[in-house]
């Protein structure tokens, strides 16, 4: 089982578990990564309640099942797993406690041992049941999940809040019917046991174990096959009486009889498409359970001695059971009770104080290795950047040469640009001129016959000038002369049709 972990960050950390889901507050639908533990990962609805707590178990950084824990009866509501597979072998029982139910701001991760919960976690024991509780009393620490059905050897199920007040022969009964039905009903009717969902859960009654942690009235198991086309739903009732024996019911009686009336299984595990089949092969086997527990409780009440200690065993004890035991006994209790009580606070002491000092010398050692190891980094990181500018520079040298080379040959050769435009600009009059001039003779001589062709074109236009006006004159007068002819009456008459 993982211990708490002493690292600057593990506030953090546990904040992240907390968001994660791991204590899950009520106002959160699930169990954040322990949801994969109910059918169609939706837990139970209907038990959510201001004093229950969702608890993804751990260990190892792994999600092992899932507890609805109350903090008012100190007994875990239901626990959720799958597939139970038997442990290959026995495992040390290290109760253990849960510190963020106590205390929110804790920052450990997973369960741990009371005795290292008493210096680190406030207000231990305010809201979850301890070992002490159990002390000179007649019940023990029963666990809802059993270890025994579990093949994880991290002890994940020897957990306070996976735990509930059981007296010796009603434990021992209690998980013989749980390895029955597991090995000879459920599992094998429900393929190798994969899509097996199990929930076992309690109902408290009002005696309390030392005024503070709740007897159970009965225990229940509710189990879900989800194999597709064959599935099933089963439900089971025993009584904390040691006369009564193991009882099926189906789910939705089973419902019925818990507070609140809820649902168990989302639409009732598949209610539609159960198998009556196997339901039925189910119940013949849970039928041999009971003969087979009938006739033990037979055996049992047969000889008194175990009538005696079944009676005085009871989980609900009466007055008259207190009374059996001896003036004696209760004078070694009373006086043994006070050296009990000053050894385990000894021993809570000297745990406490052997912790404190290996975390001291932890926590030394670790800054002093933290502390060597900042300064070699800065010191490597200062020679590293050191070096590295260095080269820069170096290697920017030959760059930064031939750039300046580049720009002094770009100056020279704008320098020498310039003096050749002023030269073009100065040689460009003489040589204008002298152009000028040798072309001033062919434009000359070219342009001679031009003048002789207009002068030409000149006085032959006069000349039709004058012969126009002259025969125009000389008609106009032709033209008055025959007007007048006309008029005073003579007639010239032409021999030929020629014009005037």
């Amino acid at each position: 089982m993982g211990t708490a972990r002493w690292f600057a960050l593990g506030s953090l950390l546990a904040l992240a578990r907390l968001l994660e889901g791991r204590l899950v507050g009520e106002e959160e639908a699930g169990f954040g990564e322990c949801d994969k533990f109910f059918y169609a990962g939706t837990p139970p609805a209907g038990l959510a309640t201001e004093s229950h707590v969702k608890i993804c178990q751990r260990a190892e950084g792994a999600e092992r099942f899932a507890t609805l824990y109350s903090t008012r009866d100190r007994i875990p509501v239901y626990s959720a797993f799958r597939a139970p597979r038997p442990a290959p072998g026995g495992a040390e029982q290290r109760w253990l406690v849960e510190p963020q139910i106590d205390d929110p701001n804790s920052n450990l991760e997973e369960a741990i041992n009371e005795a290292e919960a008493i210096t680190s976690v406030n207000s231990l024991g305010s809201k979850q049941a301890l070992n002490t509780d159990y002390l000179d009393s007649d019940y023990q620490r029963g666990q809802l999940y059993p270890f025994s059905l579990s093949s994880d050897l991290q002890v994940a199920t020897f957990t306070l809040t996976n735990s509930a007040p059981m007296t010796q022969s009603f434990q021992e009964r209690w998980y013989v019917n749980l390895h029955s039905l597991m090995d000879r009903a459920l599992t094998p009717q429900c393929g190798s046991g994969e899509d097996l969902y199990i929930l076992t859960g309690t109902v408290p009654s009002d005696y309390r174990v030392k005024d503070k942690v709740a007897v159970p009235e009965f225990v229940w198991l509710a189990a879900c096959c989800a194999v597709p086309g064959g599935g099933w739903a089963m439900g089971f009732v025993k009584h904390t009486r040691d006369s009564d024996i193991i009882e099926d019911v189906m789910v939705k009686d089973l419902q019925k009889l818990l507070p609140f009336n809820p649902q168990l299984f989302q639409n009732n595990c598949g209610e539609t498409e159960q198998d009556t089949e196997k339901m039925k092969k189910i119940l013949e086997v849970v039928n041999q359970v009971q003969d087979e527990e009938r006739m033990v409780q037979s055996q049992k009440t047969s000889s008194p001695p175990s009538s005696t200690r079944s009676k005085r065993s009871a989980p609900l004890p009466p007055e008259a059971s207190e009374g059996s035991s001896s003036f004696l006994g209760k004078l070694m209790g009373f006086i043994a009770t006070p050296f009990i009580k000053l050894f385990q606070l000894i021993y809570y002491l000297v745990v406490a104080i052997l912790k404190n000092i290996v975390y001291l010398l932890w926590c030394v050692t670790k800054q002093v290795i933290n502390g060597i190891e900042s300064c070699l980094y800065r010191l490597g990181s200062a020679t590293i950047s050191y070096f590295v500018a260095i080269g820069e520079e170096l290697v920017s040298i030959p760059w930064k040469v031939l750039k300046v080379v580049a720009k002094v040959i770009r100056a020279i050769l704008r320098i020498l640009c310039c003096l050749l435009k002023a030269v073009c600009r100065v040689l460009s009059i003489p040589v204008r001129v002298l152009v000028d001039v040798a072309t001033f003779p062919v434009y000359t001589m070219g342009a001679i016959p031009i003048v002789c062709k207009d002068i030409a074109l000149g006085l032959g236009g006069t000349v039709s000038l004058l012969f126009d006006t002259a025969f125009g004159t000389l008609g106009g007068l032709f033209q008055v002369v025959f007007s007048v002819c006309k008029r005073i009456g003579y007639k010239v008459t032409f021999d030929n049709s020629g014009e005037l």
